[in-house]
């Protein structure tokens, strides 16, 4: 049987290569591009009157919202407040959900105990606990750190025994064969198999965590982000309450970004 060339091959014509699909990268132009866009167009509708300021007011104002806050050092108060909850409840929630997540994917008695326990009590909105906690914890900060942790935990946990779960078998029986010790075995294989699931939901969880901080601190606070974006609102001081929104926004891109120096460094091997 003889191979017939491809008509390409014949002709001395380079085939081009097909295999670059599925690997999509962020243009960096693109996105300021948009961006800048974006906020041309909301300057002109905001200038021209298309929109009423009173509803919607453009970025200069905002801008402006933004340096008197600054200023006066109120905006510095409520962003340290908010910053103190959201990184105490954030570090108890994560901490619980990675060791309960990964102790569900190592030991039968646990996943027979906490998957049951997760599956009912994830679906519950935690900012509807917070009364509750309040009248167990008192008022002050400890009802809104746990409701924050509370709502940090479950996809933490549920990412972390999923990631045990997807680690592959073949890794785990080989490294049984050569009688690893078990917290070897959980250490240098299942725990690098499973960072990338880990990482996952922690970068999900920090924005269910900004908006539980939120929420909480429009419920029970005298201080914070949360409690500044309901006065704002309360007042109609519609500058000032977007530009607590851009705060918020702010926090959360850096959260981000943060994240993905660490899955850069921590991944490096993928």
């Amino acid at each position: 049987m003889v191979d017939v060339p491809a008509a390409g091959a014949r002709r001395g014509v380079a085939i081009s290569f097909r295999g670059g699909g599925f690997a999509p990268v962020s243009i960096t132009w693109v996105s300021v591009l948009f961006f800048v866009a974006l906020v041309g167009f909301w300057q002109l509708a905001s200038s021209r009157g298309w929109v009423s300021s009173l509803f919607l007011p453009g970025p200069l104002r905002i801008v402006d919202a933004l340096k008197d806050l600054a200023v006066s050092g109120e905006l510095t108060g409520h962003v340290t407040a908010s910053l103190a909850r959201i990184g105490a409840g954030w570090a108890i929630g994560a901490l619980a959900g990675v060791v309960v997540g990964g102790l569900i994917g190592l030991f039968s008695i646990w996943r027979s105990i906490g998957v049951p326990f997760i599956a009912a009590m994830f679906p519950i909105p935690k900012i509807a606990l917070l009364p509750l906690f309040i009248l167990w914890l008192g008022i002050g900060e400890a009802p809104k750190v746990v409701t924050i942790a509370l709502g940090v935990f479950y996809p933490i946990a549920i990412g972390t025994y999923a990631g045990v779960d997807n680690v592959a078998r073949t890794l785990i029986r080989m490294g049984q064969s050569f009688n690893m010790p078990f917290h070897h075995i959980v250490f240098k294989i299942v725990a690098p198999g499973t960072l990338p699931s880990v990482l996952a939901s922690i970068r999900i969880s920090t924005s269910i965590a900004l908006i539980l901080m939120v929420s909480a601190e429009m419920i029970g606070a005298d201080r914070g982000l949360g409690t500044f974006l309901l006065t704002a609102g309360n007042l109609m001081q519609t500058d000032k309450l977007m530009a607590g929104i851009v705060v918020v926004a702010t926090i959360g891109l850096c959260i981000s970004g943060l994240l993905t120096i660490v899955e850069r460094a921590l991944l490096s091997w993928r």
